[in-house]
């Protein structure tokens, strides 16, 4: 008896997944990725990756508290400069920061 709750208990989580898909899949050919809607919800995607970057260089937790604020503003510079110089590769920026952040920690680089 309990295996049978068990599939049922499957059947309806897979139902629940699967018709949230199969009904975007169907609206998907009738929304427009360029209309204002989109655009909106872009700014907010864009402003709540500015907060969370901003959260982690002023306010950090765990093992980045650790860092001098000094270093985390100096790499979050040099990433943005070598974002721009690589073409915006975000690759390449990301990389940049985070190998400046660990030469000035390493480093013992303090500035506050």
């Amino acid at each position: 008896m309990a295996d049978g709750w068990i599939i049922v208990v499957l059947l309806v989580g897979a139902a629940a997944t699967y018709v949230w898909r199969a009904l975007g899949v169907a609206l998907s050919g009738r929304i427009n990725p360029g209309g204002p809607v989109f655009e909106w919800v872009g700014c907010v995607a864009y402003a709540l990756l500015a907060g969370l970057i901003a959260r982690m260089i002023i306010l950090p937790v765990g093992l980045l508290q650790e860092t001098d604020l000094g270093s985390r503003l100096l790499s979050a510079a040099i990433a943005l400069a070598v974002f721009f110089i690589m073409r915006r590769s975000i690759f390449f920026g990301v990389s940049a920061g985070t190998l400046a952040l660990i030469g000035l920690t390493v480093g013992d680089f303090r500035m506050f």
